[in-house]
């Protein structure tokens, strides 16, 4: 069941449409992760859920009520921002206990709750320290351990890795499903970076244009994209995509890419004399030096190692260029010379998308 419900969610800021007739349905004790490019809509979400920011048009429930009429302090809602928004003239400890103070608490649960968080987050250490004197991971934690320390039934989180170095963004990857399940909150994660969505998200929510083109487990989002844009934002090196038309012939069904042949492991007879476009993830690209049936012949250009794997560029015929990506491969780790070979594709892994909408065909 829905815990938190958005429907038809409107905003305009003059004539640019913001979020368009956005709808959302969070389960309780979720975390969601909102992801899409600047100027989706992401933020301008978070703060309409907050109360912050009134709708156009929509409505937001949370546990079956209507939070039309519901101010920002009422809601339950805390949101933390990546720019840590730290009060600069208080310690770390009394950041943090800032929610417990307006809610007039005692002293001594304000305490325990602060070294509670505090340890959780691993900053217990730093509590008498001005933010002037915490690292960024440091700041980044006591912003969040203000959002978290009065146990929030939804917590909002503005892309809060984005301004912490890239040791405190694994590590907090790592540290953040375990948080979150153990402050049993509604977590809505808004970030431009698509492994920390696949890395945090029990959903992923991918927001284009103000609406939501997919809401799906990471694997869903990764490998059944429902359009050629979901496709294209996910993975590194990209997805491959070419447009072709696939034919009968007596290998199987083929299609041409880059003036070469190449038959397609998975036949799809109801696109056969149809225009569409072919997407294959790079993992998913085989390359070798030897012959095999239905594989095209390319060159292999460019190598670059990429930490475990090995990406690999390759060229068909006419100079099309095909990213083709394998577990760390020592033989070709240091080759820079051009070196002829085939390419052919995994089985069960072809994508096939609308040239004209995108969409998964």
């Amino acid at each position: 069941m829905s815990y938190l419900k958005l429907s038809g969610l409107s905003k305009a800021f003059g004539k640019k449409q913001v979020l368009d007739g956005l709808d959302l349905e969070v389960r309780k004790g979720e975390c969601l992760v909102v992801f899409g490019g600047s100027g989706s809509g992401k933020t301008t979400l978070l703060r309409h859920i907050a109360g912050v920011m009134e709708p156009d048009a929509g409505s937001i429930s949370l546990g079956g009520q209507d939070l039309g009429d519901v101010g920002p302090e009422a809601r339950g809602v805390a949101m933390a921002f990546q720019n840590f928004a730290l009060y600069p003239h208080m310690t770390a400890f009394e950041n943090i206990a800032s929610p417990l103070r307006a809610r007039r608490m005692g002293e001594a649960e304000i305490v325990n709750r602060v070294q509670e968080v505090a340890r959780l987050l691993r900053i217990d250490h730093v509590l008498s320290h001005l933010p002037k004197q915490l690292s960024n991971g440091q700041k980044q934690r006591t912003s969040l351990g203000r959002s978290l320390v009065h146990k929030p039934p939804v917590i909002l989180l503005d892309d809060p890795l984005r301004n912490v170095d890239a040791k405190i963004r694994f590590e907090m990857r790592l540290e953040f499903p375990k948080l979150f399940k153990a402050f049993g909150s509604t977590v809505l994660y808004v970030t431009q970076d698509y492994r920390e969505a696949l890395a945090l998200g029990d959903r992923i929510g991918v927001l284009v244009n103000g609406r939501f083109q997919q809401i799906d487990s990471p694997s869903g989002i990764y490998r059944n994209p429902r359009t050629r844009e979901v496709a294209r934002l996910f993975g590194d090196p990209p997805i491959n995509l070419f447009e072709v038309t696939p034919r009968a012939g007596g290998a199987g069904q083929t299609v041409d890419i880059g003036g070469q042949t190449l038959v397609l492991p998975d036949a799809r007879p109801d696109l056969e004399g149809q225009p569409c476009v072919l997407g294959v993830r790079p993992e998913d690209v085989v390359f070798s030096t030897q012959a095999a049936p239905g594989a095209m012949p390319v060159a292999l250009e460019a190598v670059m190692p990429f930490n475990v794997r090995t990406i690999t560029l390759l060229k068909a015929g006419s100079g099309t260029e095909i990213l083709a990506s394998r577990p760390e491969d020592t033989e070709l780790a240091g080759t820079r010379e051009r070196i002829p070979g085939f390419a052919h594709l995994s089985a069960g892994r072809t994508m096939f998308f609308d040239r004209a909408t995108g969409a998964r065909l």
